[in-house]
């Protein structure tokens, strides 16, 4: 692919504010569409398995707007049908508005040829049938969801939910106790956005343009991996996505920038807090390097003895920047930062800061400093935190 010329020359500071801006943490946040807002905003919302504080979909509207209700974060993205849950970036919930834009993978889906579970003949048929008349239903209420502990031991119910999840059949509604609930897209989704006639250059041309809009400004990979779409696919609609091509200082790759967030400079208040490793500022690693010079993996799948920032080390945002790391946990009331990493004295009000409010939202009334990777700000940091808990 031929890059056009460029249309702007970018500092890295101001890719770097325009990508805060357009991700929610630069300017006052839009409280009155609340977390809905946030989720039509940012266009999807990783799902993850892990809780600590709290669950990865919880943890980012969090980080936008501050202590927002558990229970009221659940009831934006179920109720009323606002959302759906299916692959993007990885397992997200999307607005229920980009339905016909999954179109095309909805189709991939159907004409993949091979897959790692077997489908018993007959089962999708009865699944289908079952949902109908007995719907909306978890894998367990639909004869069970493995057929024996091994957790990728699927039984066959199974196996077509969620291979008619794939296919568009069926639509996760609602997680209930971390399961997924299932109904027919027929109910679930209204009639006036249920259908595939979308071509996929359509599909592919509104995700690249959607990326592209929240990310502020992206590589060609970038905005691929937004929804993880393939290189060549962006490639074949970004040059009529609306996205301009721009320069960005010290990025090896073109880039391509929304053009309203061009037209008015990123000003504002920064947001103070920790950051899920799956929040869509910084889930992939290589622009979260280019854009903030920080190195980030989750390293809960790292044997513990090898783990050099803790099981899930949340980096926390502050100034624009990403000062820290703090790994955390819960006993009974107290926060328990179990390993905190500082990028230098300077840091320490700012991970106070973010711990303090962290601790409120998940109703704990203390924190606890165990280890922090320069001893000598343990104690400054603890009294700063004692401080703000009053």
């Amino acid at each position: 692919m031929t890059t056009p010329r460029p249309t702007a020359e970018l500092s890295a500071d101001e890719a770097r504010r325009l990508a805060l801006r357009a991700q929610g943490f630069l300017g006052a946040p839009d409280r009155r569409s609340g977390v809905r807002g946030i989720l039509r905003h940012l266009g999807a919302i990783q799902l993850d398995t892990i809780s600590v504080l709290a669950r990865s979909h919880e943890l980012v509207p969090y980080a936008r707007l501050g202590a927002v209700g558990r229970k009221t974060v659940e009831n934006a993205y179920w109720k009323d049908t606002h959302a759906f849950e299916y692959w993007s970036h990885a397992a997200c919930i999307l607005p229920i508005e980009e339905w016909p834009h999954f179109a095309f993978r909805r189709r991939a889906y159907r004409n993949r040829p091979h897959w790692n579970h077997e489908l018993p003949d007959g089962v999708y048929d009865q699944v289908i049938k079952q949902l109908r008349s007995e719907g909306p239903l978890t894998a367990t209420e639909l004869g069970g969801a493995k057929k024996t502990s091994d957790w990728w031991d699927w039984s066959g119910s199974k196996v077509a939910v969620e291979r008619a999840l794939m296919y568009g059949e069926v639509v996760c509604v609602e997680r209930r106790g971390w399961k997924r609930l299932y109904d027919l897209a027929e109910r679930a989704v209204p009639g006036s956005l249920l259908h595939d006639e979308l071509d996929d250059t359509e599909c592919l041309r509104r995700l690249v343009r959607l990326a592209g809009q929240s990310l502020g400004v992206g590589t060609r990979a970038d905005i691929a991996d937004y929804h993880r779409l393939k290189g060549e696919q962006v490639d074949a609609v970004i040059a009529d996505s609306g996205l301009v091509p721009v320069t960005v200082e010290g990025w090896s790759k073109p880039a391509w920038a929304d053009p309203a967030a061009l037209e008015t400079p990123p000003r504002g208040r920064h947001r103070t807090t920790l950051l899920s490793p799956f929040d869509s500022l910084i889930w992939e690693r290589a622009r979260t390097e280019r854009i903030f010079g920080f190195t980030h993996r989750l390293e809960a799948y790292v044997p513990k003895q090898k783990r050099v920032y803790g099981y899930f080390a949340m980096p926390v945002l502050a100034g624009g920047r990403l000062v820290g790391r703090v790994d955390p946990a819960r006993e009974g009331s107290t926060l328990v930062a179990r390993q905190v990493t500082l990028d230098g004295p300077k840091a320490v009000p700012a991970v106070a800061q973010a711990l303090a409010e962290a601790a409120t939202w998940v109703d704990c009334t203390d924190v606890r400093v165990e280890r922090v990777d320069t001893p000598t700000l343990r104690e400054p940091l603890t009294k700063e935190i004692a401080r703000i808990l009053g």
